[in-house]
């Protein structure tokens, strides 16, 4: 299975796998989302570990079902050959309606045919106002005309 842009990434080319999977993670998705992993992906995020296509789906359905109305922006931090490193934020709510916007980088490697073989997350949590949030669209793909994180200052 070949998942374009395939390594070596060029700056362009970087940009258009980032901007892809922030989509496919703005769905929700986990059969989705899981797609674009290797069967034996590797992921650290956070302190927690998981390997293979079946916790991966585990973990993302457990996440979205604490982690409510998610949204997320991810912006590339730099690429070099099947290497590209990521920024990100999300905004979310829990059960109890406290949102939080979470931050953290990731390092992604890639498997020849373009799908990640490991995905290393460190990821921190600020509580916020409802009133402070700032990705404000409606649920899935964030719009074309929507503000990056660099261009909201985050």
């Amino acid at each position: 299975m070949m998942r374009p842009p395939l390594p070596p990434f060029t700056s362009e080319t970087a940009t258009q796998k980032v901007r892809a999977a922030e989509d496919a993670w703005n769905s929700r998705d986990a059969e989705r989302v899981v797609q674009a992993y290797t069967p034996d992906c590797a992921w650290r995020n956070r302190a927690q570990f998981v390997t293979g296509h079946a916790e991966i789906v585990a973990f993302l359905r457990a996440k979205w079902t604490r982690e409510l109305d998610y949204r997320l922006i991810k912006e590339v931090w730099a690429q070099e050959g099947s290497r590209i490193a990521v920024r990100f934020a999300y905004e979310w709510h829990d059960d109890s309606g406290q949102w939080y916007r979470s931050y953290g980088n990731e390092n992604w490697d890639f498997a020849e045919d373009g799908r990640m073989a490991r995905r290393i997350a460190s990821i921190n949590d600020l509580p916020i106002a409802e009133d402070a949030r700032l990705f404000h669209w409606p649920l899935g793909a964030r719009p074309a005309d929507h503000p990056s994180l660099s261009d909201l200052g985050l």
